[in-house]
Parts: structure tokens; C-alpha cells; sequence
């Protein structure tokens, strides 16, 4: 597939990274510094130019794309060279945007573009999902939220002997899910029949979302779901975040130092207390209770993202969730005792690079530095593995954990058929992920 990139930011270089081995790339950005970073590391080629003007998107070979990911930092470049792109080929054309108002637009056909995608709006369903799940690393739904992925660690010193530490054919594991992975240091661990949850482990469990909710309760030790939020910052992310969680039906607080702003969203948001206040003053948090919600930190610097979340830890806050806009800040907020962090950007290119694997896949979410993803992917009528029993398919680097057929989830066992149109959710190291989805 001939894939044309536009910007050379975190979300190219994410896209590129994941796509580069298996499909032609060019990447178009105004920046030559990033663009020799992209043409020294990778096999793609780089065009030097404004991706709004027509001779830019022409000499990156946009007659001949099949898929235009516009993914720069400014939206309007995004949409026209969208336009550009769409009225000189057939390519599918999707575009990364900050903005509520074109997005609603694309939602009502306004927007010739195939499809729209908001790191605002990407990062609140996550949150959303985090919030009632109080032991989750991370989470993320599938099957129109019939199917969630979620990640717990399990405590150091933790072993019950019916979850932790027992055989997972005996382990006493939640209805409606699966062990999709143990991921136990730096290696992965695959889920045979003999192996063990151990203390320390980070389990990837596929569930329906009452059985994730089980789980959470089992490694939380029966710590109460979270129904009050606590939002610092009130930017576009941080309204965005509040209005999602609001729908959820959670109570939502939000505060912002400056008072303009604070008065904005107020009347923005009706339903929500919002509080013109300091972040870092420790008076306010205590007056507010703070330790009695989950608190979320999307200010737009990582430094203040960090020491936020570690002062509500101090006054006694269960649950902190702090975005993170560089990447190297994941291990610095796990050192610092954030309890999850989330990379907008990375959420983005999850989404958006879905449009260039297989044609059957709906949905793929990537974990864990992208070394693994998960995959909702269509079983064809020509594979090799279906019409056969799960218990005799051959044994791979890869795990099916939930199956959908007929819009109905199932959690398969080994006497279940695998049948050609069903939907897979599929765990799979990201370096075997084409090889998977090709057999099926």
C-alpha cells in the first residue's frame, strides 16, 4: 500500500514506526531537521514542503496513494491536504483534529474526508474506562463496548492461590474473559494451561465490561469504583475529558487557575462544578476532599503533570491519571508513583493506523510501547483455521480472547468452532501482528 504521512511529529513518527516495514511510505512535513531524522532511521521517503499546496502533495505521489494520514499539528493543513489529496486520487483519507466543531461536521457528512479523528475525545473514552476499572493500568474497549482490554498489575507479595499463583486451567478466573498475556519484566509470557499469575506480573485480560469490573475488584482488594473525578486543567482537553466522563454519569469537578477560563467553562458545562483555583495549593485540596476522587492532570506540561498527581497521592487520592506529552515521561510518572499515564498522541496513532493494515481489521489498539496490539479482526472464508474447534488450532505467538458473532460477545473454550465471518479480538506481539491476521 502507497501511504502518504503528513507531519513528522510524535504521530508520524508512531505511524512510521508501525507501518514502515510493511508498506511505501512518504512522509511530507515543512521541517527538513525532522524529516533527515525519519529518512536516516527508516526506509521511507520524505518530501521537504507545505502539504496544503498542490505541488507538495503531487511530488509526494498522491495520484498514486492509496491511504493520505494527516496527522501534523495544525488541523486546517490536515483538512486541506485532505481536500488536495481526495481531488486528485482515490485515496482513503484520514485526518487527525483538535477541534469539536469539525468533527461534529464530518459527523454530518459536511466534510468530504473518510474519516476524523479527536486526541480529545480518544483520551476521554480511555479515562472513562480507567475511572471504573480502580486496578486498570490501561484499558481499552472493543465490539462497541461489548469487549474491553485491560491491564493490572498484581501486587508484589500478592498469591491467593485461586487467581494468583494457581495454574490458569485451575485459577479461579472471572466469567466472560480471558489471559490474553503475562507480561513479567521485560519478556512476555504466554498463557498455556501451566503457567501462573505471579506477584509483579502485568496481566492483559479480554473481558466483557462486567467480568473486567470483577477483576478489578478481585486485584483492587474490593476498592470502591470511583464516581467522583477531579479534572486539572481546563483547556480543550481537559473540557473535552469533563463532557465524556459527564455523559458516563460521574460527578465531575474541574479547576484552572486562570479565572477567565474558570468562568468559560462554567457555563459550558452546567452540570459540573468548576473551581478557579491552584492545582498545587494543598488547603484547596483538602477542602475539596480530593482523597475522595480519582484525580486526572492534563495540563500542558509534563513537569506539572507529575507533580500534581504525586501531591494528590500525599493527600490520599486512590487513583491519579496524569497525560503525558513526551514520551520519555512514561517512566519517569511510573518512578514518581502516577498510577496511569496517558500519551494522547499515542492514542491518535493507534486509531489512525488501523486504516493500513488489513482491510478485515476494525479496530487495533497498541500496548505497552506499541511492542504488542490487539487486534478486531474478520475471519475470512478462505482461512486454514476456520470450521475448526479452538482446541485444535495450532499454537502461536497469538491469543484469540473474545469472539463476536452475530453482534453477540463470547469468550471462546476449546470445544467452541471457530466459523468463517466471525470477529476476533486477537493479542499479539506487534512483530508477528501481520503474519496473524493473514492466516485468519
Amino acid at each position: 500500500m502507497k501511504v502518504i504521512v503528513l507531519g513528522a511529529g510524535h504521530v508520524g513518527r508512531t505511524l512510521v514506526e508501525a507501518l514502515h516495514e510493511r508498506h511505501q511510505l512518504t512522509v511530507i512535513d515543512t521541517d527538513a531537521r525532522r524529516l533527515a531524522t525519519f529518512a536516516d532511521r527508516y526506509d521511507v521517503r520524505t518530501v521537504h514542503g507545505d502539504g496544503t499546496t498542490r505541488k507538495t502533495v503531487r511530488k509526494a505521489g498522491a495520484e498514486d496513494a492509496d491511504l493520505l494520514m494527516a496527522c501534523s499539528s495544525r488541523e486546517e493543513a490536515n483538512l486541506v491536504c485532505a481536500i488536495l489529496v481526495k481531488s486528485l486520487s482515490k485515496a482513503k483519507t484520514v485526518v487527525r483534529t483538535t477541534s469539536m466543531e469539525l468533527l461534529e461536521a464530518w459527523r454530518e457528512g459536511e466534510l468530504d474526508v473518510d474519516f476524523m479523528i479527536s486526541p480529545e475525545l480518544e483520551t476521554a473514552n480511555a479515562i472513562a474506562g480507567i475511572v471504573g476499572l480502580p486496578a486498570a493500568r490501561q484499558t481499552d474497549v472493543f465490539a462497541e463496548g461489548k469487549v474491553q482490554i485491560v491491564e493490572f498489575d498484581v501486587p508484589e507479595g500478592a498469591s491467593d492461590g485461586v487467581l494468583v499463583g494457581a495454574p490458569l486451567r485451575e485459577a479461579g478466573i472471572p466469567v466472560d474473559s480471558k489471559v490474553a498475556g503475562l507480561i513479567r519484566g521485560d519478556r512476555m509470557v504466554f498463557p498455556r494451561g501451566d503457567e501462573e499469575i505471579r506477584p509483579g506480573d502485568r496481566v492483559v485480560v479480554i473481558a466483557s465490561p462486567e467480568s473486567a469490573r470483577a477483576w478489578s475488584r478481585i486485584l483492587a482488594h474490593g476498592e470502591r469504583t470511583l464516581e467522583d473525578v477531579a479534572i486539572f486543567g481546563a483547556g480543550r482537553m481537559g473540557t473535552t475529558i469533563a463532557r465524556v466522563l459527564l455523559d458516563h454519569g460521574l460527578r465531575v469537578r474541574v479547576i484552572d487557575s486562570r479565572h477567565e477560563r474558570a468562568h468559560e467553562v462554567a457555563e459550558e458545562l452546567p452540570d459540573c462544578r468548576v473551581f478557579h483555583a491552584d492545582a498545587f495549593d494543598p488547603s484547596f485540596l483538602d477542602r475539596q476532599r480530593i482523597s475522595q476522587a480519582a484525580a486526572v492532570f492534563c495540563m500542558n506540561d509534563d513537569a506539572r503533570n507529575l507533580y500534581g498527581a504525586v501531591l494528590a497521592k500525599v493527600h490520599g487520592t486512590s487513583l491519579t491519571i496524569a497525560l503525558m506529552h513526551d514520551a520519555i515521561s512514561s517512566a519517569i510518572y511510573e518512578r514518581g508513583g502516577v498510577d496511569v499515564a496517558i500519551n494522547p498522541r499515542e492514542l491518535t496513532a493507534e486509531e489512525m493506523v488501523r486504516f493500513a493494515h488489513d482491510p478485515r481489521i476494525k479496530q487495533i489498539a497498541m500496548l505497552e510501547s506499541d511492542r504488542f496490539e490487539v487486534l478486531d479482526i474478520t475471519v475470512s472464508a478462505q482461512s486454514k483455521l476456520a470450521n475448526r474447534r479452538f482446541r485444535d488450532l495450532p499454537a502461536t505467538d497469538a491469543v484469540i480472547g473474545a469472539v463476536i458473532r452475530d453482534d453477540t460477545p463470547f469468550f471462546p473454550h476449546g470445544d467452541d468452532l471457530l466459523q468463517p465471518g466471525d470477529r476476533v479480538i486477537m493479542f499479539v506481539e506487534s512483530r508477528s501482528a501481520w503474519g496473524a491476521a493473514r492466516i485468519l
